[in-house]
């Protein structure tokens, strides 16, 4: 899949998002598909595609489907296919684990732009996961293998979705973003 693709006109069970010829559109459609799923819990069929991002309702991509999820984390693909990472502020500060390549919507605006917020990524056993190298100039993609489960960090990010080439949806979870 290229970031120029053209693709043909469909529509999505998710009102107002309507792909057509063109480019650029289509990771904005994504997020934007997300943030209506995340904001409207709703029963439906189960989908072809277990980890489609368009799949409602949230807590779909897990099954059996969560009863509680509020989000839906995903990662956004450069042009190169490297996943895109975000610093995170990490209120423990015996370590360096301050970079994620996880996110959770929380706000779309100006047609194309969104606020995410850094999830920090843990393991089976809820300890941090560094997805930075011992160096500390590169991202571990190994340790992204590593990641299970999922904490909120205060750190957002504001980004122009049309600068992503890809996106792809990982989970649906409880992160207790209202509590």
């Amino acid at each position: 899949m290229g970031c120029e693709r053209k693709y043909e006109s469909t529509t999505s069970s998710i009102e107002g998002i309507t792909t057509g010829k063109g480019k650029g559109r289509c990771i904005c459609d994504v997020v934007r598909a997300i943030k209506d799923i995340q904001d409207a819990v709703v029963d439906n069929d189960c989908p072809e595609c277990p980890t489609n991002c368009f799949l409602e309702p949230l807590g779909g991509l897990v099954s059996p489907a969560r009863q509680q999820a509020d989000t839906r984390v995903f990662m956004l693909l450069t042009k190169d296919g490297t996943p895109f990472k975000a610093f995170f502020r990490d209120n423990d500060y015996h370590d360096c684990d301050c970079f994620s390549v996880f996110f959770r919507v929380e706000d779309i605006f100006d047609g194309c732009c969104a606020t995410l917020r850094v999830l920090e990524p843990v393991d089976r056993n809820k300890k941090e996961v560094n997805l930075i190298n011992d160096c500390g100039t590169k991202l571990n993609l190994k340790k992204i293998c590593e990641v299970r489960n999922f904490r909120l960090s205060d750190s957002c990010i504001t980004v122009d979705l049309n600068c992503f080439c890809g996106i792809e949806c990982v989970a649906d979870v409880f992160l207790g973003v209202c509590e």
